[in-house]
């Protein structure tokens, strides 16, 4: 009887790590390939964030970013519309299964809007963002002048 009792709380120790497990996986499969913000002269309060994400589970949803540093960080792109082109806030960005999602200056980006202080090019700024399943992914970008192509590993694949 002892053994049995023994075994039986085994086997939902083991479960319970089994879908612990299974739950970080999830998780994990979006990440962050490489990014950064945008350095600007200390008289303007806005920026925005670049960066790739790779996704290696089912297609997900990027909802929001949240980032301390600003007063609101709002997901935008750029659409051309009677022969302007003009910067709009959208929804969500989708990340395909599978594939990556990368925010650059003549599209898709996060823009970062009312800092609380100039941002020094070098340092890191942390940046959370918040997926259509709930789930979020804390990420840390350096702040640069440079732009995603002259980042080193620039080569995306789609």
């Amino acid at each position: 009887m002892e053994f049995n009792t023994l075994k039986r709380i085994f086997k939902q120790a083991f479960n319970f790590l089994l879908l612990s497990s299974a739950s970080f996986t999830a998780f994990a499969n979006v990440a962050l390939v490489e990014g950064y913000v945008r350095a600007m002269p200390a008289s303007v309060p806005n920026t925005a964030a670049y960066f790739t994400l790779e996704n290696h589970g089912p297609k997900r949803q990027l909802v929001a970013v949240k980032a301390d540093f600003v007063k609101e960080a709002q997901l935008h792109t750029i659409i051309e519309e009677d022969g302007m082109v003009k910067m709009r806030q959208v929804e969500s960005f989708s990340i395909p299964q599978h594939g990556q999602l990368t925010l650059v200056e003549s599209g898709e980006h996060v823009m970062l809007m009312g800092l609380k202080k100039p941002l020094v090019s070098g340092e890191s700024v942390e940046l959370t963002l918040e997926f259509d399943d709930g789930s979020e992914l804390p990420i840390s970008l350096t702040v640069s002048k440079q732009d995603m192509a002259k980042m080193k590993g620039h080569a995306h694949h789609h």
